[in-house]
């Protein structure tokens, strides 16, 4: 609808601004002015200034400003005849009145709403009766309670072929409407039109008002060709142009909570179990251009979340090639992998929220997305290939329409670019076929863009982000291996994030040594117990551990592996194991000699206690800086992280070479 502006005058001449912001922020008479806190920023001294007289609002905190209907739309997170319809009624103003045809066409659509919402509630009921019994079993196996299932309105479409039929038609919707709302399927090679959704649970979808305009039915019934089936394109829904949950999303994005686009209806309940409410996800289609546009309309950077695998990381492509034309100033996009194998579902049932939060957290900005895919898996070993990729980069940022963003995007990729193909420092030129090599240095050249390993070479040591170690060979100053370009998938898996996805390299590795060596439980089983995991698979099988040192005679690895898997944990021993992406710790496997297993246990375990007292610490001081911003508490802070960084160069240093292996051997 469009709005004159004498209407829009009409209200703001009835609304003073302070009267309609005095709603949400607690103003103080200040002169002529009002002043109060930032509804945007948390703050302790006022920047927020409602003027009267010159019916505006100034938010020096965030830069915002406007009128009465800007701060509804900022606020509310509504849309601009939203906010008027809404400030019309609280002023007492009429709505102008519409032609004929307009009324006509807007009944219409209402009565639409109508049927849908008559639909949903009708879904709702049957899934709470006798019929919904096993749908509901099918949701309760999901971890989807009977809260949840209220919170999200699911439901359950029975079986029989004209149950949502009869039911309309006992309430008076003729049956053109219901076929116009996309609930029954009709043609010309069908003489009576039936329910389209029938056996699947009902997920209801709904526009940014909250009005339930289409809905998602996932089969319960394993031949069904198409598992999940969503509504076709009506009056009310274009499925491109909508997203599941967009309108509890936009309200929670506006009070602050970060934007998380995730791939279906259970991972959005999931991600908002996890305390994420501004979750949503496309529908049954690739991101679209106008979905782009909500989520820019709710936050600056949205998340995409995609499942670790290849498809994940092909739709998080799919989504760089959309967004890269329409970047603005301020508006992006960043990108989180899971791990391969689970969606956000499995990642919360599996792991729990922390880990979901872990991910999120650990999200990649665009560019890093797409420096991953230009880079990934390709070798720049030759000149060629080089101008190739640097004509790649230009061709890709060419497309960003916005002036500003891509010449910030040429200067980054060009940084990238020089840094990428620059020869590690203190390199030698590489040896001619006729001179002599030291062992174990290749002759190729060893260009950082080079993207392959050198043979017969030991893998570099890997820092605590595992990539190549500062120092080290293969990093700056080091002059054997060339920098190996690691995919998206890996740089962003739990291993090399260091979080709680899966369980952290350095508790696998103490429990790795622990199975492969069951004398260290009769030798340090004391000293085992004190150490404490912060995974929960972690903590399990070292408990396990435990109780079977505790109570049985000395086993040996097979024997060990034996007991685990009578209590029904080996999965859990799997899954630890998993989680060690290289062997080059020596001696935690099964074939090192004792004296290097001990060596790296004492090492592994004190590097443990220390990491483990450093975070703690780490926590008190954020904790204490955040009460206090003095110098001193941010210089205790910078100091402990300065430790924890020191410390992933010291826990490189465990190559497990051990002499007694017969391997050389590196001490801390």
């Amino acid at each position: 609808m469009r709005f004159t502006p004498q209407f829009l005058e009409e209200i703001k001449a009835r609304l003073p601004v302070s009267e309609v912001v005095g709603r949400r922020v607690k103003l103080i008479r200040s002169g002529r002015e009002f002043k109060g806190l930032s509804p945007f920023n948390k703050e302790k001294t006022p920047s927020f200034f409602v003027n009267d007289q010159k019916q505006a609002w100034f938010d020096f905190s965030s830069q915002k400003n406007g009128s009465i209907f800007d701060f509804v739309m900022e606020t509310e997170g509504v849309s601009f005849p939203e906010a008027v319809e809404q400030l019309a009624a609280m002023a007492g103003v009429p709505l102008p009145k519409v032609s004929h045809e307009d009324q006509q066409r807007e009944a219409h659509r209402k009565s639409l709403h109508d049927v849908m919402e008559l639909a949903a509630k009708f879904f709702q009921d049957t899934l709470a009766a006798r019929a919904g019994a096993k749908a509901r079993g099918y949701l309760a196996d999901r971890g989807l309670d009977a809260a949840t299932q209220l919170k999200f309105r699911l439901g359950y479409a029975s079986g029989e072929r004209f149950a949502l039929k009869e039911h309309l038609g006992s309430h008076g919707i003729p049956v053109p409407d219901m076929i116009e709302a996309g609930l029954l399927v009709s043609g010309d090679d069908i003489p009576v039109p039936f329910d389209r959704f029938r056996d699947r649970v009902m997920f209801p979808i709904t526009d940014l008002r909250g009005r339930v305009i289409a809905f998602g039915g996932r089969a319960l019934e394993k031949d069904v060709p198409a598992k999940y089936l969503n509504s076709p394109e009506t009056p009310l829904f274009h499925k491109g142009s909508n997203l599941y949950n967009g309108a509890a999303a936009r309200q929670a994005s506006h009070d602050g909570a970060t934007v998380v686009v995730v791939e279906g209806y259970v991972d959005v309940i999931a991600m908002v179990t996890a305390g994420f409410d501004a979750a949503v996800a496309p529908l049954g289609t690739a991101l679209t251009e106008d979905q782009l546009g909500l989520l820019w309309k709710m936050a600056d950077e949205p998340v995409l979340c995609f499942d670790g695998d290849k498809a994940g990381v092909r739709a998080a492509y799919r989504a760089v090639d959309i967004a890269m034309p329409r970047l603005k100033p301020g508006k992006s996009l960043r990108f989180a992998l899971l791990p391969e194998g689970q969606d956000p579902d499995d990642l919360l049932r599996s792991s729990g929220p922390d880990a979901l939060k872990d991910v999120i957290n650990a999200a990649k900005p665009l560019a890093a997305m797409l420096w991953a895919r230009e880079t990934e898996g390709h070798q720049f070993d030759t000149p060629e290939r080089r101008a190739a990729l640097e004509a790649r980069i230009n061709e890709v940022t060419n497309v960003i329409a916005d002036e500003a963003v891509r010449k910030y995007y040429r200067q980054d990729f060009a940084d990238r670019l020089r840094q990428f193909f620059a020869p590690a420092r203190g390199e030698r030129p590489a040896r001619g076929p006729w001179q002599e090599r030291r062992p174990g240095q290749s002759g190729g050249q060893n260009w950082r863009g080079g993207g392959q390993q050198r043979p017969g070479g030991a893998w570099p040591p890997l820092s605590g982000s595992g990539f190549p170690r500062p120092g080290g060979p293969g990093g700056p100053g080091g002059r054997s291996a060339p920098y190996v370009v690691l995919s998206q998938q890996l740089a962003n898996s739990p291993v090399h994030r260091g979080h709680r996805t899966t369980v952290p390299r350095r508790e696998a590795l103490i429990l790795q040594a622990a199975l492969n060596h069951p004398w260290l439980l009769h030798d340090h089983l004391e000293e085992l117990s004190h150490l404490e995991f912060r995974h929960p698979d972690a903590e399990k099988l070292k408990n396990a551990l435990i109780d079977i040192a505790a109570h049985a005679a000395a086993l040996d690895s097979e024997a060990l592996q034996v007991e685990l898997g009578r209590r029904a944990l080996g999965d859990l021993v799997s899954r630890v194991a998993a989680s060690i992406t290289t062997a080059s710790v020596w001696g935690s496997r099964a074939e090192a000699a004792p004296n290097d297993v001990l060596v790296t246990w004492q090492q592994l375990v004190a590097l443990h206690r220390q990491w483990h007292s450093l975070t703690k610490d780490l926590k008190d001081a954020e904790q204490a800086l955040g009460q206090d911003a003095s110098e001193a508490n941010y210089l205790r802070l910078r100091d402990l992280k300065d430790q924890l960084a020191q410390m992933d160069g010291t826990e490189a240093l465990i190559e497990g070479f051990g002499a007694s292996s017969g391997r050389g051997a590196r001490t801390l």
